[in-house]
């Protein structure tokens, strides 16, 4: 498919207009940055595996009945997907306290919560992505009461399923970050899930040994980002085609049992 202008470039995507309406061509670069863009390195491969990875995570969450932009995977590092009005929050999950939220808080680094929180973060990299209330998104209007209560309800539903498709290859779902937009044909409170789920965006971490295999191994120089990302899509059985990255052997995990919550 032929790529149209440029309409926008973040820190790990470009968008540009394709050929059809209503739809663009999200392209994934293989920038890595960290701390609000004050680290900064490319990674080749990187781009290739977050596109293989986040197509199927949307995929299955499709399957469930998580609407979201991605129409298909079109080449390695390139997916068309639905044009949205991006709202401009991100939405933060946590699951166990890590990053950030110990240190504004003095929560003990892995405390596992009992219960999922929800951050909203408003995009804005110059102000560093400040937290915002659901009052303040209210007030100044970047969503309604509506959309608010669809993406809590869309986010807890996407939890629970990540947290089970990771527990299920012994990888615990730290955290994660989401945003979401707004069909451009669609409905008034059309929400769906935009951008992407990738270790890019989520915290990973091994089950057995609590080994990091997301973006953190950049942001805290703890070894080869790809060795990380690729053992996410091997353990996920997508790891197949040819990419250009020499792969990475790794041992078996050795299975775990999983004790059903209470």
């Amino acid at each position: 498919m032929k790529k149209g202008k440029k309409l926008y470039e973040g820190k790990a995507k470009i968008i540009y207009a394709s050929p059809e309406k209503n739809f663009v061509i999200q392209h994934f670069k293989d920038d890595a940055t960290a701390f609000n863009n004050q680290k900064k390195s490319i990674i080749e491969g990187k781009g290739i595996l977050n596109n293989r990875i986040s197509e199927h995570i949307l995929n299955s969450l499709n399957q469930i009945g998580i609407k979201n932009h991605l129409v298909k995977r079109l080449n390695m590092r390139e997916q068309l997907v639905k044009q949205l009005e991006i709202i401009p929050i991100e939405f933060i999950v946590r699951n166990i306290a890590t990053g950030s939220l110990t240190k504004r808080l003095g929560i003990e680094d892995g405390t596992v919560l009992d219960e999922p929180l929800i951050e909203y973060c408003l995009k804005d990299d110059s102000l560093g992505d400040p937290i915002v209330s659901p009052e303040h998104i209210l007030v100044f209007k970047w969503m309604s009461k509506s959309e608010i209560k669809i993406v809590k309800k869309n986010i807890l539903r996407i939890n629970d399923f990540l947290q089970g498709m990771f527990r299920g290859i012994n990888i615990k779902l730290v955290d994660f970050k989401v945003e979401f937009g707004r069909t451009i044909s669609g409905a008034k409170d059309d929400i769906i899930l935009a951008d992407e789920i990738s270790p890019d965006t989520c915290r990973l971490w091994d089950s057995l040994t609590d080994k990091k295999l997301d973006k953190d191994r950049f942001r805290k120089d703890l070894g080869n980002i790809i060795e990380g990302y690729q053992e996410v899509a091997r353990r996920l059985d997508i790891l197949h085609e040819q990419s250009n990255i020499r792969p990475i052997k790794f041992s078996k995990p050795t299975a775990v049992k999983i004790k059903k919550n209470k």
